[in-house]
Parts: structure tokens; C-alpha cells; sequence
């Protein structure tokens, strides 16, 4: 069982220089296509996002990862004292210290985090969903959270009520659309994975949309490809792509330095269902992934897109 490390003032931590740095190599390692977006922001914004991101990866392990089968409601109950802790400035572990200089930085809310513990406990206890609206609220909590951290990091766009004609009122609210995007990415996740899950003992696909196209359960654990698997992944991927088409919406509303770096990752990450369906919509033996000469071509037209639109 997850127990509290030691109190800090028994072991001494890194500075927050070498958090920061210690958050770098690890979504550098673990998230290539999401650190290359990192790095097309500024300093200070692109080290609140590896630590976010370096937090919400060790939530996810707490279900995902090596000892995943020792952790229990209990385990999750004491990651969010943990948690607690870091809101009231007390880091317990090394890539704490970076975490607790971002939530001071920028003012971030407690909720989202609790949020997503909340959906790593779903994990504990279903291996199905019976309907999109069950494994919305999944993607929400496990994904969506992650935009309402990284929107407070982002910043939007200050220079809108500059403008003679926006006196006096609001701003728009970037907010649900980053939500849309931490969404449409896990969805791309829950498509590229559906054989690795199924391995797990795992069903991601809500089982309405297998029954619409009589397919079974039986046959996704068996890797069956034929074309009722290719319309029902074909399903999927339109209204994934749905989701970050609604998402494209909400940049122009984030602040300037920060709509080249989301455009990016929004552009390559949407690109895995591509490869999906180049590999045929076999997610049972291939793992679909962005080669990296591609990524690559695509930074420009994102720029592109981050000063037009």
C-alpha cells in the first residue's frame, strides 16, 4: 500500500531547479510527441507543464503501472493527502518541489487533480462502459482534467478587450474546449491501446457501439479484423476527430505564446488515428504511432495556423 514518504525535513529535496529538470527527462521519456509541443513554449511555461505532466503520469501508474495490482482504494485515498500536501506548499518527493512552484506560479485549483484520482479509481473497479456517456465522464476525469490544469498555465488572451468594440465585456473562456482536447486525446489513447488493454482484461469501447455493429466482446479479445471491426473503429475515429475539431475552436482564445505549441500537439496527436488507419485498424498487433520526420513537418503548418486563426 501507497504510504506518505518521510516529512521533508527529514530527508532534504532537490532544489527546484534540478524538480524541473528531473520533470524534463521524464516526459521526455515517457511522452516524445507531447514533449516536442512542450518545447514551443516559453521557459517558464513549458517546465509547469512538465511538472503537471509528470504528476498526472504517476497518478496513472498508481493503476497502470508496474505495481498496479498492490494498489487499492485505499492507495488512491492516501496519493490525495499527498496531494493535499503539495496545495499547502509542503512537497513530500523530488518532483514535488517542481509541482508545488507551479501551483504557486500560477494559481492552480486543487479540483482537476482531484478529479483525476477520482477517474483512476474508476479504473479499480470497471473494465467496461456500457454507454459514450459512461466513458465520457472516464475520459473527462483521466484526461479532460489535464486541460483545465494546462489552460491555467496557457493563459488566454489578454489583448481582447483592448479592442474598442470588447469594452467592458468577457473575455472568451478557453476552458471547454481545452477540456474537448484532454478528451479527444484520450479517446485517440483508448483506440491506439485497445489491444493492449484487451490483454488487461479491458473493454474501453463503450459496448453499445460494439452491439451497433454486432460485434462481441469474444471477438474483440480474439483481435478479430473484418468490416464490422472497420466501421465500428471507422465510428470511432469520426467522432474522436469531432472532438478535437471542437477543440481547434477554443485556441485563438489562449494567450499568443501558447497557440502554437497546443495547434502542435492538437495537429500530431489527432494524427495517431491516421496511422490507425494506415495499419489497416489493426490495434491488435501494431501500435500506431507518428514517425518522428513527420512530426516534424507538421510544426510549420501549425504555426501557421497559431497566427491565422
Amino acid at each position: 500500500m501507497l504510504q506518505l514518504p518521510e516529512s521533508p525535513c527529514m530527508r532534504k529535496l532537490v532544489s527546484v531547479e534540478d524538480a524541473y529538470e528531473i520533470c524534463r527527462q521524464i516526459t521526455a521519456k515517457y511522452s516524445k510527441t507531447f514533449y516536442l509541443g512542450t518545447l514551443l513554449m516559453s521557459q517558464q511555461k513549458r517546465r509547469a507543464i512538465w511538472a503537471i505532466y509528470v504528476w498526472c503520469r504517476r497518478t496513472d501508474e498508481l493503476v497502470d503501472g508496474p505495481a498496479a495490482a498492490l494498489t487499492t482504494p485505499e492507495t488512491l485515498a492516501i496519493w490525495e493527502k499527498q496531494l493535499e500536501s503539495l496545495f499547502a506548499g509542503q512537497p513530500l518527493e523530488d518532483p514535488d518541489v517542481a509541482l508545488v512552484d507551479t501551483i504557486q506560479r500560477f494559481r492552480l485549483d486543487i479540483q482537476p487533480f482531484r478529479d483525476m484520482i477520482a477517474g483512476q479509481l474508476m479504473d479499480l473497479y470497471r473494465s467496461r462502459y456500457q454507454t459514450f456517456e459512461e466513458l465520457n465522464l472516464y475520459c473527462y476525469r483521466v484526461a479532460g482534467t489535464v486541460g483545465l490544469m494546462s489552460t491555467a498555465v496557457m493563459g488566454v488572451n489578454g489583448g481582447y478587450n483592448t479592442a474598442a468594440w470588447n469594452q467592458g465585456q468577457k473575455p472568451p473562456d478557453p476552458t471547454p474546449e481545452a477540456v474537448t482536447l484532454g478528451i479527444a486525446n484520450q479517446l485517440t489513447n483508448i483506440l491506439r491501446d485497445v489491444g493492449e488493454d484487451a490483454r488487461r482484461g479491458r473493454i474501453y469501447l463503450p459496448l453499445e457501439d460494439l452491439a451497433k455493429f454486432n460485434y462481441t466482446e469474444q471477438d474483440l479479445f480474439k483481435g478479430v479484423i473484418d468490416d464490422r471491426w472497420r466501421e465500428l473503429i471507422r465510428f470511432q475515429i469520426r467522432r474522436t476527430q469531432e472532438f478535437y475539431h471542437q477543440a481547434e475552436k477554443g485556441i485563438s482564445h489562449l494567450a499568443p505564446d501558447a497557440r502554437w505549441p497546443v495547434w502542435a500537439s492538437l495537429m500530431l496527436y489527432s494524427q495517431i488515428l491516421q496511422e490507425i488507419e494506415r495499419n489497416d485498424y489493426d490495434v491488435f498487433q501494431k501500435r500506431a504511432y507518428v514517425p518522428s520526420l513527420k512530426k516534424m513537418r507538421y510544426l510549420p503548418v501549425a504555426w501557421l495556423r497559431s497566427q491565422a486563426l
